[in-house]
């Protein structure tokens, strides 16, 4: 079934210990949306200045991305830059200038308002709340936030949380919104709060997942070289919502097993810079990663 995803669409710098990479497309929109297209169709709302060259995304539309939601506005295209330390694990913000970015009001295509699948990106609630409001029944409605609309629009996103079935948060996030000590305890709490799932991405360390009855945990592929970990949160949830998008019903098992595309995926962002290893990314290698990730998961 297809996909909607609005988010943001970039132009990043990014600076590693393995390199640097200037004006590479980035943005939560396409991230999420390179990803779920190894599993079904993909819709893109999102906003972008007259200087995106839209050449250097031409690779999504032979993966059934479609990119007609995505506006030309006058002005430059949101731009970020990060740096990168010796423990990848953290990065320092060069620079965030959201340019078109900034007035953006997603205006969802009346070819998208029958989506079965929406992924709401990491935009500001109120926006979400937009983007609600413009789609007609959705089976799946999926949320991710960040620490800032935590701190700064907290009632409008526990608006936004209530009307979803899965939030995604990082580890941080969901301490931070919760105000608990413990993971299990923060994410018992969200689920009062209206999603019926909550999946707690750790990074390196992999994913979790916690509903009302049950626990799951599955860890990170492991790699012997990241040089960059830009969009890795995105691309796991690409992965993820795209493979509930292909499954005929959204299950307990098939929502663990979304949990283990979206760490496999994400496991591919990370070996190069932006969208490069996705790029030439086969079906086959996807494939043959998730059959490893089986056989040293096997207990």
């Amino acid at each position: 079934m297809s996909m909607l995803v609005v988010g943001s669409i970039a132009l990043d710098f990014v600076e590693t210990p393995f390199g640097t990479a200037e004006n590479s497309p980035g943005g939560s929109a396409l991230y999420f949306s390179t990803a779920a297209s190894y599993f079904a169709p993909v819709n893109v709302v999102g906003v972008v200045g007259q200087d995106f060259d839209f050449n250097i995304i031409n690779f999504l539309k032979e993966r059934q991305v479609d990119l007609d939601g995505i506006y030309v506005e006058n002005g430059e295209t949101f731009r970020w830059g990060g740096k990168y330390q010796e423990n990848m694990n953290v990065r320092d913000t060069i620079y965030t200038d959201l340019n078109v970015f900034e007035n953006f009001k997603p205006n969802i295509p009346a070819a998208y308002r029958d989506s079965r699948n929406v992924f709401l990106a990491n935009i500001a609630p109120e926006l979400q709340l937009q983007v609600l409001t413009q789609i007609n029944s959705p089976d799946l409605v999926v949320l991710d936030t960040m620490n800032f609309w935590i701190s700064s629009a907290r009632d409008t996103l526990l608006n936004v949380i209530s009307k979803v079935n899965i939030l995604i948060l990082n580890d941080e996030e969901t301490l931070q919104l919760t105000g608990e000590k413990n993971l299990i305890t923060a994410g018992k709490k969200i689920l009062d709060w209206g999603p019926r799932y909550i999946i707690i991405k750790k990074g390196e360390h992999g994913a979790t997942m916690i509903s009302k009855d049950n626990y799951f945990s599955a860890p990170a592929f492991p790699l012997t070289t990241v040089k960059d970990p830009t969009g890795a949160g995105d691309t796991f949830a690409g992965g993820f919502v795209g493979h509930l998008a292909a499954c005929n019903s959204i299950t307990e098992p098939e929502i663990r097993k979304a949990i283990v595309s979206g760490n496999v995926l994400a496991s591919f962002c990370v070996e190069d810079f932006s969208f490069m290893r996705l790029m030439r990314l086969s079906s086959e290698d996807l494939q043959q990663r998730l059959m490893e990730y089986k056989r040293i998961t096997d207990y």
